[in-house]
């Protein structure tokens, strides 16, 4: 069925092609700036959550485990293994040790122990995806 309305001219109608397409490239232009606001703000906050997740080591799984100096999970009795960290390592603390300053409250071999440990974290693991997420390029 038709309407019986008859149809509004649309902004567009009766102008020149050129015009028609300017306009509209300031459209997008201006939905596209929109767009960048409303994204950096989520990114910043996004970098900013990286830096405060926290890695436990070991993880929360594997309590009671040691960390041998090559970072793998090990009986408490193996010689020259590092007790768990008692804590959790934030994404911040995390990024420091990795460019060359030790883990707060470990020695330097306890801290390379257990950032070898971190290095080996895989998927389904606690702490991954915040390991994961200081992987990626800022």
């Amino acid at each position: 069925m038709t309407d019986p309305r008859p149809s509004e001219p649309s902004a567009d109608a009766g102008q020149p092609k050129a015009v028609v397409t300017r306009r509209r490239a300031l459209i997008m232009g201006a939905i596209s700036a929109s767009a960048v606001v409303s994204i950096k703000p989520a990114l910043a906050q996004t970098a900013g959550s990286v830096l405060n997740c926290e890695i436990p080591v070991p993880d929360n799984n594997i309590m009671g485990g040691h960390i041998a100096p090559d970072g793998t999970v090990v009986s408490a009795d193996t010689p020259g293994a590092f007790p768990a960290a008692g804590r959790n390592f934030t994404g911040e603390e995390v990024r420091q040790a990795m460019n060359g300053r030790t883990l707060p409250g470990t020695s330097y071999d306890q801290s390379q122990a257990y950032v070898n440990y971190i290095r080996r974290l895989q998927a389904g693991q606690s702490g991954f995806t915040c390991y994961a997420s200081l992987q990626m390029p800022r």
